[in-house]
């Protein structure tokens, strides 16, 4: 026999739902937001972002899987789209003959200053501005140790 679920409250409901549904259409405007003005779509954005912030602009394609939580299969997807597009190139690693790196090519650096300014205000106006730094400091705890929560297992 079972043990009964542990049934969410009507105020423990009300969190989980205005969460599942606030992320989903935040990111659904976000992403309309890159794709009407740059004709990027949110996806591609985050990938560009990552590989901007690292050492010579390059990642290992698994680290990167990673960063933007997608599987590899995915992500290998995605990368062969942005290659085609100019924005990314593939290159092996160095270190490691099996290793494959994603590295951000200066016309996807182009796109990705041209891009970010739209979504940095997207992300002030229909997030961070719309919260008190208190809530900022919650939110970012919160979600922090969620992924710690879902890294262990």
């Amino acid at each position: 026999m079972t043990a009964e679920p542990r049934w969410l409250t009507a105020a423990e409901l009300r969190a989980w739902r205005a969460y599942v549904i606030g992320s989903e259409r935040l990111r659904q405007r976000l992403n309309t937001e890159l794709q009407e003005g740059h004709d990027l779509p949110l996806a591609d954005y985050e990938v560009l972002v990552r590989l901007s912030e690292q050492d010579k602009g390059q990642m290992r394609m698994t680290q990167l899987a990673d960063e933007v939580a997608q599987s590899k299969s995915r992500l290998s997807h995605q990368i062969s789209r942005l290659e085609a597009a100019g924005l990314v190139r593939r290159t092996h690693c160095p270190n490691d003959a099996r290793g494959v790196l994603a590295e951000i090519t200066e016309t996807g650096m182009d796109q990705l200053r041209t891009a970010a300014p739209t979504h940095v205000d997207g992300v002030r106006e229909h997030l961070v501005d719309l919260i008190t730094p208190a809530e900022r400091e919650v939110l970012a705890d919160v979600f922090e140790r969620v992924l710690t929560h879902l890294d262990k297992s």
